[in-house]
């Protein structure tokens, strides 16, 4: 093997050591100080609106993934390329390495979730024993193989020397990557076990039992609560927060708070709970999209906590109109106050679907505001909230081109037949799937064939206001390719607009159809 390919092997050695190393680190001081997690952070803040919306659209949950692989890839590439230089220009070669340690520790100093100068260490440490690395490996291609005198071996390379060390430390680089992820692991046993020993209280205000004929018995819909393992999952953070419920506090405060709080975990539980089932929706999700489910939560009416601290909502002379939640890693997210106390069911969840939050869905609290999207509304990991007003803070997604004010748009989706099906002609196939408005309602489901006239569908018996609808229709189907469109009317007798409009700024918007072919 040349010598240009060992040194291309050094680069990547000294980048995975790095890596490694880091993490081992990481797993002392916080798993979101690593250079990965925090420079995958810096990505995604600085990531154009219509770029993270193309990935949330075309990898889903899995997009943080996604980027983790491209910052690994794009380090290993780089890595290559320094082992390949450092073979000319040694020294320059292993500073190269440090000035990558460099831009992942300034990345990780520049989290908003950041606990101060040490987060640093994990990028600058492991950043210097990738260097080192590197200026080891090197020195081996560069040091000749000593050969018997008179031998002319004087020039040869030392592979063997070379590969002995390079296998030495690949070795320990993987151990410390295995040891910094066992520690890492180790660090959230607190958070589980705090989960593990909720017992949630029954609500004072239960739930009403869904309708029988509130669920269709047709296969393809989506069953009408949403399993939590099945729960749409959209958001920034890269390592899902671990909190200790028995360690975590909620501060109320701001503007026209006049009797400023601070909240534990077992202080709401001990309050009066409220049970309802609610439909909730990711402004990212497109016309027929997936980013949308119900299920039944359990937490404190958030209005009754603000009227304690003495807020009151605009309409009756409040100074704020804002609420901005904080989560614990960072994001902001600012609610409309007047929705928020104008008597729908907007609560800090503690239970979903019968069992403690799950750590993905925002344990050990969350916020939900029926009838506007996520990211104004839907704040997990919640650890402050702030009064405040529009004018004077934009939160997180206002400052990356998202509207200020987002209620959810009136949607329909089939979810049966499935796009490109061939069901047979000359049959009845049930045309199916659901539609939602929430805080509004599903009046009337309406479905067309290709250009005829619109029929209605017929409607499940609803729920409530702020859960989605189920709907059928029986199509006789014949041979060829038909396109099948749906549209809603919400409770308020306003039709769903024909009109295509992307996500961003305020939520897709158009009629959602799927062509077949029967045959």
């Amino acid at each position: 093997m040349k010598r240009s390919a060992l040194a291309a092997l050094s680069g990547l050695l000294s980048g995975y050591t790095a890596l490694a190393v880091a993490e081992l680190v990481a797993s002392f001081v916080r798993p979101q100080a690593g250079p990965v997690t925090a420079v995958g952070g810096a990505a995604i803040d600085r990531t154009p609106a219509p770029v993270k919306d193309f990935a949330i659209r075309h990898f889903g949950s899995d997009d943080k993934l996604v980027l983790q692989l491209g910052i690994v890839a794009t380090l290993g590439l780089l890595a290559l390329l320094l082992g390949w230089f450092a073979l000319r220009h040694r020294r320059t070669g292993a500073a190269g390495v440090l000035a990558f340690g460099v831009l992942g520790a300034a990345a990780a100093l520049t989290r908003p979730d950041a606990s101060g100068p040490i987060d640093a260490l994990p990028s600058l440490v492991g950043a210097a024993a990738g260097a080192v690395v590197l200026y080891v490996l090197v020195g081996r291609l560069l040091r000749p193989a000593t050969g018997p005198a008179g031998s002319g071996d004087g020039g040869r390379l030392d592979r063997r020397g070379f590969l002995l060390v390079a296998g030495a430390t690949a070795v320990v680089a993987t151990g410390a990557g295995a040891l910094g992820r066992a520690l890492g692991a180790r660090r959230g046993e607190g958070a589980v076990a705090s989960r593990a020993a909720v017992r949630l209280p029954a609500p004072a205000s239960p739930a009403a039992p869904i309708p029988a004929r509130a669920a269709l018995r047709i296969s393809g819909i989506s069953p009408f609560t949403t399993p939590n393992a099945d729960f749409y999952r959209v958001d920034t953070a890269l390592v899902v927060p671990k909190v200790d419920a028995d360690t975590w506090r909620l501060r109320l405060h701001g503007k026209g708070v006049s009797r400023p709080r601070t909240y534990s975990y077992q202080e709401l539980l001990g309050r009066d709970l409220i049970e309802r089932d609610v439909t909730l929706t990711c402004v990212s999700n497109e016309v027929g999209g997936p980013y949308v489910g119900t299920a039944r939560w359990l937490g404190v009416r958030l209005a009754d906590l603000l009227r304690e601290a003495g807020v009151r909502p605009p309409s009756r002379g409040g100074p704020a109109d804002q609420l901005v939640a904080r989560s614990v890693d960072g994001m902001t997210l600012g609610s409309p106050v007047e929705d928020v106390m104008d008597g729908r069911d907007a609560m800090l969840a503690v239970g979903m679907n019968g069992e403690p939050l799950p750590f993905d869905h925002g344990f050990p609290v969350r916020m939900l505001v029926p009838g506007l999207y996520g990211y104004v509304s839907a704040c997990k990991w919640i650890q402050d909230i702030e009064l405040t007003t529009f004018d004077a803070y934009d939160p997180y997604w206002v400052r990356r081109s998202w509207a200020r004010r987002a209620p959810i748009k009136t949607q329909a989706r089939i979810d049966t037949p499935k796009p490109f099906a061939r069901p047979p002609a000359g049959t009845t196939v049930m045309v199916g799937g659901v539609a939602w408005a929430q805080h509004r309602g599903i009046r009337r489901v309406e479905v067309r064939i290709d250009d005829g006239p619109w029929q209605d569908a017929d409607l499940a018996e609803q729920d409530t206001v702020d859960t989605w609808r189920q709907w059928s229709f029986p199509w006789r189907t014949t041979p060829g390719g038909h396109t099948l469109t749906v549209r809603a009317t919400d409770g308020a007798g306003q039709l769903q607009t024909d009109r295509r409009a992307p996500t961003i700024p305020d939520g897709a918007s158009g009629w959602h159809s799927v062509f077949v072919t029967p045959g």
